[in-house]
């Protein structure tokens, strides 16, 4: 999930946390002389997902001056806005520490190092964990990335090419990831070694009641059902590790090649089809709901849809639209709570309604209108 960018104050205190990190960095260098972190630079918005800061390190080892950057991604006071897949998945930070360092020792994609988790709030407040800084292009959100920014104006058509395919191989590549072999057992919800989509529809019906507290969101609502009653069946397509959020957005590029796959919050145990649909409905939102024409040298949806069919052997089990639609549905799933905490910081009066009236449902609406699904 991309953080929202809205007008405000930074979400921390700078001082205050350049002085705790400073001191966490000590205790975890203990080898390392006259330590110190300069500075921090921390968003003048504020992320709804995780707090994210970023801080230089310097130290003196064996009599020569170490610098290197570092990225804290600390807990919202009020969780993560994804559904937690177990018991195991209370914490949001915990959860994508964990997978990124299952998919860093896989070695299927490249994600920045994890450095150390700190599980209480003596430090910062709330856990965080620290990974190393990459350095690379990120397309931005806002303005999006198909507008505005380095794949607007300096890629060539070949780069933009080699870009997807690169980025779509990488998520296809965490389908490789044996999730029993590699003790990710905290994230099936069956607890019986049998996660399935059937299982996910019932979690997301479940959350998606829990945070409307009685409301009405008939489109919502109206797309479960579908789902429901539409859902291939549980045996067609295996389940592996599903990225949850994937798109260009949420990696780093150098070159034009992948160099870390970020934002983890939404991983959980589905058929590869979860990932492409989620590819295909965040390219089908900036391009087509904005209106814009295709740049020059990225692929069409056709050929993404190649693309993975080629490598994975098969066709999109249960059709390309169930799969978007599915993505479409988690994403207006989390706008509940998310509509709902931009309410409780005082950035949207309640009567706005952002927890059902936002351009998310109005995406959904658009795509069960192409089945022929009119809300109920």
């Amino acid at each position: 999930m991309s953080e929202e960018t809205l007008p405000g104050k930074a979400v921390g205190d700078p001082d205050r946390h350049r002085a705790a990190l400073e001191a966490w960095m000590q205790r975890h260098k203990p080898d390392a002389t006259d330590l110190r972190v300069p500075e921090v630079d921390m968003p003048k918005s504020t992320g709804f997902s995780n707090e994210t800061v970023v801080f230089d390190a310097r130290w003196l080892a064996g009599g020569e001056e170490v610098a290197q950057r570092f990225v804290a991604r600390i807990e919202q006071e009020d969780g993560g806005l994804f559904p937690e897949q177990t018991r195991d998945c209370a914490v949001s930070v915990d959860v994508q520490r964990r997978i990124m360092q299952a998919v860093a020792d896989a070695g299927v994609a490249p994600v920045p190092p994890v450095v150390a988790y700190e599980n209480g709030p003596e430090v910062l407040g709330r856990p965080f964990f620290v990974m190393e800084f990459v350095d690379g292009q990120i397309p931005g959100d806002i303005p999006l990335y198909t507008e505005e920014g380095f794949l607007v104006d300096e890629a060539t058509p070949a780069q933009r090419e080699s870009l997807v395919r690169d980025g779509i191989d990488k998520m296809i590549a965490l389908q490789r990831i044996d999730w029993r072999a590699a003790g990710l057992s905290w994230l099936d919800g069956s607890g019986v070694g049998a996660p399935t989509l059937s299982g996910q529809l019932g979690l997301y019906r479940e959350y998606v009641e829990r945070e409307l507290a009685g409301r009405s969101h008939r489109v919502l609502m109206t797309c479960l059902d579908w789902l429901e009653r539409t859902a291939p069946a549980d045996d067609a397509a295996p389940v592996g590790v599903s990225w949850g959020d994937s798109r260009v957005g949420n990696m780093i590029w150098r070159d034009y090649r992948c160099v870390g796959v970020l934002d983890w919050e939404a991983v959980a145990l589905l058929p590869a089809e979860a990932d492409l649909g989620w590819w295909m409905m965040y390219d089908r939102m900036a391009f087509d709901d904005k209106g814009l024409e295709r740049l020059d040298g990225y692929p069409t949806r056709e050929t993404m849809i190649e693309q993975w069919q080629a490598a994975t052997g098969r066709a999109p089990v249960g059709g390309i639209d169930y799969w978007e639609i599915f993505a479409a549905m988690r994403f207006d799933a989390i706008m509940i709570r998310l509509g709902d905490r931009l309410v409780k910081r005082g950035y949207v009066p309640a009567e706005a309604n952002m927890a059902v009236e936002n351009g998310t449902t109005e995406a959904l609406t658009r795509l069960l209108d192409r089945r022929g699904v009119q809300p109920e």
